[in-house]
């Protein structure tokens, strides 16, 4: 990737030369947040990602291009584990607008950190259904860590009944007695 000067140009160049109108169309009209929808698939963003050199700088800037969808997928696959801390990851996390953005950094990135469980455990607590949602999902990615903790936060959230979160709480209390042998 050298066409442009600017990194983000190039990136945003890939992105159009990949776009799906009838997926973008159909993102849109089922009420997709965002103003550019270019329909990649993960397939596609995952490939995208391994031409891209890891950079904090890139995915921040990514990640702030709020208006993109495929910039919030992609800014996670291309932040440098090694270097994302929790300050960003919270961070970031305020700013999760959608349930797909929450899926993708959970499984790309903060998945690999070291205080996932931290992370998950302080969002679970939080009254913003959307960190709750994120708290689950990354609790999922975590499994088979603390199961019986984790079974615990997701049957309380089912409690709740909240529509954002119920079946992301109801899968991860479905895998864990099926990991654990439960029925109850």
């Amino acid at each position: 990737m050298t066409r442009f000067n600017n990194p983000i140009q190039e990136i945003k160049h890939r992105m159009y030369s990949l776009r799906n109108g009838a997926v973008a169309d159909a993102m849109r009209r089922m009420g997709a947040p965002y103003k550019i929808i270019f329909g990649l698939n993960l397939p596609q963003l995952t490939a995208l990602a391994a031409e891209i050199p890891p950079s904090p700088q890139i995915a921040d800037e990514l990640w702030h291009n709020d208006s993109t969808r495929e910039s919030r997928l992609l800014a996670p696959m291309v932040y440098p584990p090694e270097q994302f801390d929790i300050s960003v990851a919270r961070e970031w996390v305020e700013t999760i607008a959608t349930t797909e953005v929450a899926d993708i950094l959970c499984l790309k990135l903060l998945k690999k950190m070291p205080w996932a469980c931290t992370l998950a455990e302080e969002l679970i607590l939080s009254d913003r259904e959307m960190y709750r949602y994120t708290a689950l999902r990354l609790m999922f990615n975590l499994l088979p860590e603390r199961l019986a903790e984790t079974r615990a936060y997701a049957a309380a959230e089912l409690e709740r009944k909240n529509p954002l979160t119920a079946g992301i709480a109801s899968a991860l209390v479905e895998e864990i007695d099926f990991i654990t042998g439960s029925n109850d």
